[in-house]
């Protein structure tokens, strides 16, 4: 289900001293290996030392796990498990910069707490803002709420009594509290909740078998930092006569039916790879750079920052391209091919798509305006494009094992994207660069207008 509706300036800092980095490199790599094989309240114990990555654990799980896992979540998919997201990091981000004071604070109003517990204010921060998210319907949220709030109590319980705890608990509830009253009325839910049905040559409708028609809502959500969520307005689908058109409907046609044979070993496993739902594996690969970079907790929560409200931001302002071209998928295109008024395509009434496609127009591509904005944040962040890292997707057919994809660019990533979207015949290339594109965008515009640092 999730695979269905599958679709987030500041001077690069200097580092801790290479030892020291790479004693903390080993530490967490080896915690973040096994995050998912162990409680989350071993992991929340076992990191004390990084609240911002601790929570950020919990957070990814409570907001995305099913109801029914061993640690249970809400169950979201993107697009609005990434603004949930980034109402979690945005909270957290102001409890830690209220007490560190080094940056603007993306919310005004919370006072100044010098020397309050950091680990205090993220993690209650953190909790409050999960505790208090809506679930998606129909399911119930009481399980998650729950665990959370097993989590913050046992995490509590490591942090030593005293007017730093109690200050920092003030603080991290002050900013959670603002983000709950500043996200209340933020569009989630409301409004239309489905797509217009198209039935001429070009327009969206719902793709066979699953007929679904989901998250129309999102298109109106407020976002957290454009001007509105039509801020970016993408060049939208080619003319159905050109022969652009013709180029990338071909294209799709060829590579991303559910014949696997189609496919080369490599283009299969990349396919797999961008299949799954990546939101998880994006956190955890962030997760793993702000180790190897030896980051401390307020340059932590500055990047997970910047990641998710630019992703979600790159997400809403996705849904309201979508709204506007409200392109047909592939699988639609190519069945209705004779419909389209070019002689260089060719229908085939029987062509599926290597994938359901999703729910939602095509035009632009919410996974690569996902992943744009969240790596362009980072690379906004560090302020260089070179970081090696790893993401490692759990994989589905046609290769259903786990796929891990390294990288030395964050740039890097975006072919990946492009293309993999290609192969499992979820869109054209057009939708998937202009995606790109969008997300991009999003990430140089939270760069230059928010987090910036205070004298």
């Amino acid at each position: 289900m999730n695979r269905l509706f599958e679709e987030l300036r500041s001077p690069r800092h200097d580092n801790p001293s290479s030892t020291i980095r790479r004693a903390r490199a080993l530490a967490m790599g080896v915690l973040i290996a096994v995050a998912g094989l162990i409680p989350a309240a071993s992991v929340v114990a076992a990191e004390q030392p990084n609240p911002v990555l601790d929570w950020n654990i919990n957070a990814v799980n409570a907001i995305g796990n099913p109801p029914s896992n061993a640690i249970p979540g809400l169950g979201q998919p993107p697009p609005l498990a990434v603004i949930h997201l980034a109402m979690v990091q945005g909270a957290v981000y102001d409890a830690v910069n209220a007490i560190d004071g080094g940056h603007r604070p993306y919310l005004s109003g919370l006072p100044s707490t010098p020397g309050a517990s950091m680990a205090a204010a993220v993690a209650t921060a953190a909790h409050d803002v999960l505790v208090g998210l809506p679930p998606l319907p129909p399911n119930a949220p009481e399980a998650m709420r729950a665990n959370v709030a097993e989590l913050y109590r046992l995490y509590m319980l490591d942090i030593p009594a005293g007017t730093a705890k109690t200050q920092g608990i003030a603080i991290g509830r002050a900013a959670a509290t603002a983000m709950n009253v500043n996200r209340s009325t933020d569009g989630r839910f409301v409004g239309t909740t489905l797509w217009p049905i198209g039935t001429l040559k070009g327009e969206w409708r719902p793709v066979e078998t699953a007929n679904a028609n989901v998250f129309a809502w999102v298109a109106n959500v407020r976002p957290f930092t454009l001007t509105s969520t039509s801020q970016f307005r993408t060049a939208g689908p080619y003319d159905l006569a050109s022969p652009e058109w013709a180029a990338e409907f071909n294209e799709v046609k060829m590579l991303g039916s559910n014949d696997p044979s189609t496919r080369t070993e490599a283009q299969n496993r990349l396919a797999s790879f961008v299949s799954a739902n990546l939101y998880s594996a994006f956190n955890r690969t962030l997760r793993e750079i702000a180790v190897a970079n030896g980051l401390t907790t307020p340059e932590q929560a500055m990047l997970f920052v910047r990641s998710s409200i630019s992703a979600a931001d790159a997400l809403i302002g996705c849904w309201d391209n979508k709204e506007h071209w409200l392109q047909w998928r592939p699988q639609t295109a190519i069945r209705l091919a004779d419909q389209d008024g070019n002689p260089n395509t060719v229908a085939d009434p029987t062509w599926t798509a290597q994938f359901q496609n999703p729910g939602y127009p095509d035009n632009p591509s919410g996974f690569n305006c996902f992943t744009a904005g969240w790596f362009y944040a980072a690379r906004q962040y560090f302020g260089t494009d070179q970081m090696s890292f790893s993401v490692t997707s759990a994989g589905t057919a046609p290769l259903p094992q786990p796929v891990t994809r390294t990288y030395t660019r964050f740039s890097r990533i975006m072919k990946d994207a492009i293309e993999g979207r290609i192969l499992i015949g979820y869109h054209f290339r057009s939708a998937d660069e202009q995606g790109a594109w969008l997300g991009k965008k999003v990430a140089q515009w939270v760069d230059k207008h928010y987090f910036a640092p205070v004298d």
